[in-house]
């Protein structure tokens, strides 16, 4: 076997592997009683959002986007400004 073939291979095994084991998804369910709030999250900081804008955690682009939302526990979404409970 060649050996650029054998390092090219060490190199792109060495960087794909990060990227597949930190891929992004929605966030787990809290150990709390927990309520989905939309509209409150912080950009990089979103649970996860809404079909049609970004689909995992961590992927808002700005604050208070009204399609991403964050796991609070239930019964405070509403009493946060600007909180909802469904996507806008």
């Amino acid at each position: 076997m060649n050996t650029r073939t054998v390092i090219a291979s060490a190199f792109a095994a060495a960087i794909a592997v990060p990227a597949l084991l930190s891929a992004q998804k929605p966030a787990e369910m809290p150990s709390f009683k927990a309520e989905k709030c939309y509209g409150i999250a912080k950009a990089g900081k979103n649970d996860c959002a809404s079909a049609g804008n970004n689909s995992c955690g961590g992927t808002s682009k700005k604050n208070g986007d009204t399609k991403a939302w964050i796991f609070v526990p239930e019964g405070y979404c509403e009493r946060i400004v600007g909180g909802s409970k469904t996507a806008k």
